[in-house]
């Protein structure tokens, strides 16, 4: 009986069998053919492969169809003009904006350097299609804005912008879940005097609510940031999102403002929110993939220090109150018996 020979195990064919490496392409072909269908973390990821991919993937322009697809409101003139000056152009922008911002530490001895202005560069999106773009200047030197609490409206008062979504009908509540399951907003901060940018989005929705009054629906995102006074300490940087049903179901933008807190409650004005920003702007850690899910998580965490510190002062009231209380009741009776025993 012949014996069984053990075949050998088949090797996968190489690059190189099959008519030479990815590297052999025309230049022009991956510029123009493959690198065009890659979004921004995949690109980034091609570059790192060889110095050739890298050299061909750092074509600002593809950097800019990346940046200008996922940020529309970019395309604005100014923004663009100060993209420009970043250290490597789009492929810097999108490097500093596409994270989410996670700061979490902050030094006491960081230095302002004087900023003119600030610019936000907003997008909000339905099932990821853009319906709210927008992109405003605040300025940054003028006592108004050091020493006022820091707000940034897109909108005037009655100003509303109009989407073609409408609005789902029939159980309690259906819009409020509608929005909050589908809706996401960036909202980036642009330093042109430090060419930095970064994501001041929480990503996906922290909370969503029917306002009681107004009917319309209230849609937040928050970042939270280390704040200026200890390592414990630290603040929310909050934007809310309202949306009013219009006439015939469609569904408006009637809101889009940002406000920073402190773990009181308290508004931060002007000047120390712009430390606070400066500083995450420098030094602010930034987290390799977009997930709504662990922004909420921490402004969930912010939340409930909040309440432990509200009950802790609480408590501390009570104690202050009894010992103030119990002084002025010894002090009621140390005095009328004196006066009886004199």
């Amino acid at each position: 009986m012949a014996a069984l020979s053990t075949p050998s195990p088949q090797q996968p064919p190489s690059a190189t069998t099959q008519g030479g490496t990815i590297s052999d392409l025309q230049p022009d072909i991956l510029q123009t053919h493959i690198f065009t269908l890659l979004d921004g973390p995949t690109l980034a990821a091609t570059a790192c492969a060889s110095s050739e991919l890298y050299a061909l993937s750092t074509e600002d322009k593809l950097w800019r169809d990346i940046c200008t697809s996922s940020w529309p409101s970019i395309n604005d003139p100014d923004v663009s003009s100060i993209i420009s000056t970043f250290s490597s152009g789009n492929r810097s922008f999108f490097s500093d904006s596409f994270p989410l911002l996670h700061h979490h530490h902050h030094s006491s001895s960081f230095l302002t350097a004087s900023t003119e202005y600030f610019v936000s560069a907003v997008d909000i999106y339905y099932k990821n299609v853009p319906i709210f773009s927008k992109v405003a200047r605040n300025e940054t030197l003028t006592d108004w804005f050091k020493c006022s609490p820091l707000r940034v409206d897109l909108l005037e008062p009655k100003e509303s912008v109009q989407t073609s979504i409408q609005y789902q009908t029939g159980e309690k509540d259906s819009s409020v879940k509608q929005l909050e399951e589908n809706i996401t907003l960036s909202w980036i901060l642009i330093d042109p005097k430090r060419r930095r940018a970064m994501n001041l989005s929480s990503g996906g929705p922290v909370s969503a609510q029917r306002h009681w009054l107004t009917g319309e629906v209230v849609v937040k995102f928050a970042t939270i940031m280390a704040g200026d006074g200890g390592e414990k300490e630290f603040v929310e940087c909050g934007v809310v999102v309202c949306c009013g049903e219009k006439e015939g179901g469609a569904m408006e933008v009637r809101e889009v403002s940002l406000v920073m807190e402190d773990m009181e409650g308290r508004s931060l004005n002007g000047k120390e929110s712009l430390v606070i920003l400066q500083e995450a702007l420098e030094r602010g850690e930034r987290r390799k993939k977009i997930t709504g899910t662990e922004g909420k998580g921490r402004y969930e965490d912010f939340v409930e220090m909040k309440r432990e510190r509200k009950e802790r002062k609480q408590r501390l009231e009570k104690v202050l109150d009894m010992v103030c209380i119990v002084t002025g009741i010894a002090i009621f009776v140390s005095s009328w018996t004196f006066i009886l025993f004199r």
